[in-house]
């Protein structure tokens, strides 16, 4: 086995029960870094040090990175402006943080003969976020719903 030191030093080429010797001299731990290599490279290391910065960093980075979540907003077709003006102010933080909007149109009963309401609804909603958003799924009916995605530009 080719065997590398504590601080990156080539110790060479020996045989196993030698290096496992080193290693337990130096009080360390003899990691195989390379098994398919000819020789195979061994390092002699404090595995348990090793192991910690590399949990530390994945940390780090998982710190680092932006999830985008997806919210909803729900609207009816009848929706007042009061409430209007309330829920496009919600997708408006959302959008501003960086998530998705699904934008969900709920019809009751006889309401669902008349999409067009709810589109209108959509399409109003739309133009009050034209400036933070990016339509990503067109509106579409699925059964008493419409939906419609928002992504921020």
């Amino acid at each position: 086995m080719r065997v590398i030191g504590g601080a990156g030093e080539q110790l060479g080429v020996m045989p196993v029960d030698e290096a496992l010797k080193e290693a337990g001299e130096r009080g360390l731990d003899l990691v195989e870094v390379a098994p398919m290599a000819k020789p195979p490279v061994v390092k002699i290391m404090d595995y348990g040090k090793y192991r910690y910065e590399q949990d530390k960093a994945a940390k780090a980075a998982k710190k680092k990175q932006h999830v985008i979540h997806m919210k909803e907003v729900k609207f009816r077709p009848g929706i007042s402006q009061h409430d209007f003006d309330f829920k496009v102010r919600h997708a408006r933080t959302f959008l501003g943080d960086g998530n998705k909007v699904k934008l969900t149109m709920m019809f009751r009963g006889r309401q669902v003969t008349h999409p067009e309401l709810g589109q209108e609804v959509l399409a109003r909603v739309l133009e009050e976020l034209q400036e933070l958003a990016k339509v990503e799924v067109e509106p579409k009916l699925e059964g008493r719903n419409m939906t419609m995605v928002l992504a921020p530009k």
